[in-house]
C-alpha cells in the first residue's frame, strides 16, 4: 500500500464565500469562515511540519466540498486521472483543478466521461499494479469500467459498499480503510467488504480495528505521512491507543469546522501528489 514519506500533496483552502453552499452540499451544520481557515491553516502546518510540500489550489469557488481534494482526482504512476465525482454538486471539480495542475507540474493522464462515475474516496492502491474500488453511491459500474480502460496494467478489483444510510450520505471505501504501512491499515470491520478483508488477510496485512463508537466520528479516516506514522481528527482515543500499540505514530489535528460538519477526515482533505521510496528515498508519483 502507498504509505510512503508524503512529499508532496495538494490542498485546496476553505474561503468565506463557500460557506453559503454548506446546506445544498448536506454538511452537518453551517461552519464558522474563521474557524474553517483556521483550522485548514493548522493542518497544512502540520503537512509541512512531517516535510511535505503543500501545494494550494484554488479550484472550483463557492463550493465548500471542494476542500476535500481527495476525491476530484486518482493519482497513478503516470500523473493524475481526473475524475467523475457522484455527488452532482462535484461534478465541475475536475475540470476546475486541472490548469492548477498542470501549473505544478502534475501530468493529466486523462479523464472519466459520461456516463462514468467515480470518486477519489472509493479507491484505494494496495500495492502499484493492484487498484481496489468500492462499488458504491458515487462510484457506478462505469466508472469502474472506465477506471479499468485508462489503467490496462493494473488489476483494478471491485468491491461492493454497503448502503448504512442511503444515497443521501457519503459512504466511501476510505471511510472504512486507511492504509498505514505495506502491511498495516486501520479498518472498521464490521462494513468492510468482505473480497477486500480476504485480499488483505492474503497479504499478511494487520488490521488495527476501530471500535464501533469511534466509525461516526471518522476513526478509520487516518493519513500516512509515512510508514506507521498517521494524521488522524482529535478525538477517537480507543482507536488512537490501538494504533499506538501496533507501532504507530499518531499526530492529530482539530477539525470541528473542516471534518465533523462536513464528514470528511485527513484523507479527504489531502491530494497526495509524491510519497518517497522507504527503501532509498527516492520520489515517486502516488
Amino acid at each position: 500500500m502507498k504509505t510512503g514519506p508524503l512529499q508532496r500533496v495538494l490542498v485546496r483552502p476553505p474561503r468565506p464565500e463557500d460557506v453559503s453552499s454548506w446546506r445544498e452540499l448536506g454538511w452537518r451544520g453551517e461552519p464558522d469562515p474563521a474557524g474553517l481557515e483556521a483550522e485548514h491553516a493548522a493542518l497544512c502546518a502540520l503537512l509541512e511540519d512531517g516535510g511535505a510540500e503543500v501545494v494550494r489550489a484554488h479550484g472550483q469557488p463557492g463550493n465548500l466540498d471542494a476542500i476535500y481534494t481527495f476525491d476530484p482526482l486518482l493519482m497513478t504512476d503516470g500523473g493524475a486521472l481526473l475524475l467523475r465525482p457522484g455527488k452532482p454538486q462535484r461534478r465541475d471539480e475536475p475540470e476546475a483543478l486541472l490548469a492548477e495542475l498542470l501549473q505544478a507540474g502534475i501530468t493529466v493522464v486523462g479523464g472519466l466521461e459520461e456516463p462514468a462515475l467515480a470518486e477519489g474516496g472509493d479507491t484505494l492502491w494496495l500495492d502499484e499494479e493492484t487498484l481496489v474500488v468500492g462499488r458504491s453511491y458515487r462510484t457506478n459500474d462505469f466508472g469502474v469500467d472506465a477506471l479499468r480502460a485508462a489503467l490496462p496494467f493494473v488489476d483494478v478489483i471491485a468491491v461492493d459498499l454497503p448502503h448504512l444510510r442511503g444515497r443521501g450520505e457519503v459512504l466511501h471505501l476510505l471511510s472504512l480503510i486507511s492504509p498505514l504501512d505495506d502491511d498495516l491499515a486501520v479498518v472498521y470491520l464490521p462494513l468492510l467488504p468482505v473480497r477486500l478483508v480476504e485480499l488483505l488477510e492474503q497479504r499478511g496485512v494487520e488490521l488495527v480495528s476501530v471500535p464501533d463508537d469511534e466509525f461516526e466520528t471518522m476513526g478509520p479516516n487516518v493519513l500516512a505521512l509515512g510508514p506507521r506514522i498517521g494524521l488522524a481528527l482529535e478525538g477517537n482515543e480507543q482507536t488512537r491507543k490501538r494504533l499506538e500499540r501496533a507501532g504507530v505514530e499518531v499526530l492529530v489535528y482539530r477539525g470541528d469546522e473542516i471534518s465533523r460538519k462536513g464528514d470528511g477526515g485527513p484523507t479527504c482533505l489531502t491530494q497526495p501528489l509524491v510519497r518517497g521510496h522507504v527503501d532509498s528515498g527516492v520520489s515517486r508519483s502516488s
